[in-house]
């Protein structure tokens, strides 16, 4: 991930700019080939995974509990994560030079922004509205500590707080694992 920003105290302007990050990431791999493109595309499989999953771990409970209709909002992104996931989960047993790669990518891109920009209008902003300074930057502490420990792939299924607390450890093991083989075995551009 890039650089912690002084902005990033906030969990909104922390949210934002990974949103940002992750967008940057999309034009990398469609602009890019090879072992680069492969490169690429495993830091954005890392960065949606752990994004998502520290959401659902620390936004989405806070918006369905304090968020006038929060339990409707957090239902709409909860079901547009997990269709994002299940593309993210296909794509990332695609070899990046595959001919449907990119085609398949584009989708993912187009659902993945749909998702973010719901969220920063249906979502961040009734969290701006709902906690005060002190909260947003307690709720940044927990994200950043929630992707430390969250999976570095897609899990799809386990959209919600209780099931990446009780899974995600174990699972984070497993994809850290995972990634380490890869990286040793040359595969990871």
């Amino acid at each position: 991930m890039a650089g912690i920003a002084a902005s990033d105290a906030d969990v909104v302007a922390l949210l934002m700019r990974q949103h940002g990050d992750i967008r940057n990431l999309f034009d990398k791999v469609e602009r890019t080939t090879g072992d680069e493109r492969r490169g690429a595309f495993r830091h954005l499989v890392q960065l949606l995974a752990v994004h998502e999953t520290a959401e659902e771990e620390v936004i989405h409970p806070f918006t369905r509990t304090s968020v006038p209709d929060g339990a409707r909002i957090v239902e709409d992104r909860l079901a547009e994560e997990r269709e994002a996931k299940e593309l993210l989960s296909r794509l990332d047993t695609m070899d990046t030079d595959d001919p449907k790669f990119l085609t398949e990518l584009q989708t993912l891109r187009t659902d993945v922004m749909r998702h973010a920009r719901a969220e920063e209008r249906y979502e961040f902003n009734h969290i701006r509205r709902h906690a005060d300074k002190a909260l947003l930057t307690s709720m940044a502490t927990v994200l950043k500590a929630a992707e430390v420990m969250a999976p570095t792939h897609p899990h799809p299924g386990t959209e919600s707080a209780s099931k990446n607390l009780t899974l995600g450890p174990i699972t984070a093991l497993v994809d850290r694992t995972r990634d380490a083989v890869r990286r040793a075995m040359g595969k990871d551009g």
